[in-house]
């Protein structure tokens, strides 16, 4: 098979790694697919003799890699037969190779923008949208510009009097260039630039970065610092998942649920901000380790606030998920089927609501995971209930998972300094943040410095869960849906 086999953050040095013809890269991608792999990455990279296009898969056997490249020389026709024609996971990937390097999916079923909202590449004017026709069948369109805080997207919905036939979601209205800005700036720029990559997963991506930085130096973080970067990662987690349910619960109605689980998800946020000075973890996570250590008296209030937390949320989360009226709104709304989650793609917290594995912590074990294991449930019903009750049973696990670190911190360690990167080479970063699994490559040139940078956000996959969740609803039920998998603009724009 034509590929190379690599582990996350193992160092690939760039002149080891064999390139293949676009015909071989092509069926070496497609076997690796057909036998359920779960694409991790595809992306260009410019060289000097044209554009290399790298793809990384996850085999159905996780725990390797499978990487595989080829070139499309500078001066001829840069084109491929599309691997979605059949193969529907690779769709949105696809589209955003077309869309940053002209490459062309020769038979693309659905070749769309995925962050040029004003002028589409293939026509070189605005996209045109998906229309449904017949009688009666009338389109609704809602954003970009939302009321409130909401980030910008827009929601063009295919509908039939009340009934969704179809949802087409457009992103890319805050593009904010991250991945060009990443090469060749400071690291405390770095470090900023990756903080907001999505505020609410600052831990999650930082973490990613640092890791690949600390891969390419030959530096690896003390076990304490790893344990603290799990219980940082771990309390995103709770508190994001809070957030969530309390949206849930407002978007039906629930007053009671929605105030109690905010004001847990306050507390949580606010002991993130006493260890490190950020409600969002900002400054936490630095290369070699983390800046904030916890000292006995920042174990102590973790133990008492996440107590009490775990007792409060008890009381509320049997009040949530017992009520009939909640459980009319939210069992059997927003379906997504195990095989269309598969088809799709889907990562993290929505696939496993639709019965499917997949969590990187347990699939590619990183920092204090390969030690501690954390339990990754699965649901069936791919519907909101499932999204809702699985986030409750996540904040359970990761509060206990923090409990257990907690008591079993390791000594603290001087930090390794994170100095040379190695030179003309790459490694692949991934964690799984509250949405799902994160991925980051870093290129390094020839005098050691970042040449590019690919980032993945678990939302990148996931939108189009939700597309597929709201078909045969009611529009006046898109709200739910779409707080059910409460995905990131920004991290899908960049």
């Amino acid at each position: 098979m034509n590929c190379q086999t690599v582990k996350p953050l193992e160092v690939i040095r760039l002149d080891k790694v064999p390139s293949f013809s676009i015909r071989d890269w092509l069926a070496a991608t497609r076997e690796f697919l057909a036998n359920g792999a779960r694409p991790i990455a595809l992306f260009g990279q410019k060289t000097s003799g044209g554009i290399r296009v790298w793809t990384a898969c996850a085999p159905a056997s996780p725990g390797l890699l499978c990487l595989t490249n080829t070139l499309f020389s500078a001066g001829e026709r840069r084109a491929y037969a599309a691997l979605s024609y059949d193969i529907p996971r690779m769709n949105y990937f696809e589209c955003e190779l077309y869309e940053q390097t002209g490459i062309v999916p020769e038979r693309h079923p659905w070749l769309r923008p995925v962050r040029t909202a004003d002028r589409w590449r293939k026509d070189d004017a605005p996209y045109s949208f998906y229309r449904v026709e017949g009688d009666e069948v009338h389109e609704v369109g809602v954003g970009p510009v939302h009321a409130g805080v909401i980030e910008p997207g827009h929601f063009r919905f295919q509908c039939h009097g009340e009934e969704i036939l179809h949802l087409e979601i457009q992103l890319g209205y805050q593009h904010r260039g991250i991945e060009k800005l990443l090469p060749g700036k400071k690291l405390t720029q770095q470090l900023a630039l990756v903080e907001s990559i999505a505020g609410d997963s600052v831990i999650a991506h930082t973490t990613t970065f640092c890791s690949a930085l600390e891969a390419l130096a030959g530096v690896s973080p003390s076990l304490r610092d790893q344990a603290v970067r799990g219980i940082a990662a771990e309390l995103e987690r709770v508190a994001m998942h809070l957030a969530t349910l309390s949206g849930i619960a407002t978007d039906i109605g629930f007053a009671l649920p929605a105030a109690a689980f905010g004001g847990l998800r306050t507390g949580v946020i606010n002991l993130t901000a006493e260890i490190c000075g950020s409600r969002f973890g900002r400054g936490w996570i630095v290369p070699g380790g983390v800046r904030f250590d916890l000292d006995a008296a920042l174990i102590d209030k973790a133990r008492h606030v996440l107590s009490e937390t775990l007792a409060k949320f008890s009381d509320i989360e049997a009040l949530f998920f017992n009520a009939s009226s909640a459980l009319a709104r939210l069992e059997e709304t927003g379906v997504v089927t195990t095989e269309q989650a598969r088809a799709a793609g889907l990562t993290g917290l929505a696939a496993r609501a639709s019965g499917i594995t997949c969590d990187v912590r347990s699939d590619f074990p990183y920092g204090i995971y390969r030690y501690a294991s954390i339990p990754s449930p699965t649901l069936e019903s791919g519907d909101v209930y499932a999204r809702a009750k699985l986030r409750a049973l996540e904040i359970r696990n990761s509060i206990q998972f923090i409990f257990e670190q907690l008591e079993n911190l390791p000594a603290a360690k001087p930090k390794t300094p994170v100095k040379e990167l190695a030179k003309s080479a790459f490694t692949i970063a991934l964690t799984e943040g509250h949405r799902g699994e994160i991925v980051h490559v870093l290129f390094t040139d020839d005098k050691g410095t970042i040449s590019q940078v690919k980032i993945k956000d678990a939302s990148f996959h996931n939108w189009l869960g939700l597309a597929l969740a709201v078909r045969e609803n009611g529009i006046s039920d898109f709200p739910l849906c779409n707080k059910s998998f409460d995905l990131s603009y920004a991290g899908h724009d960049l």
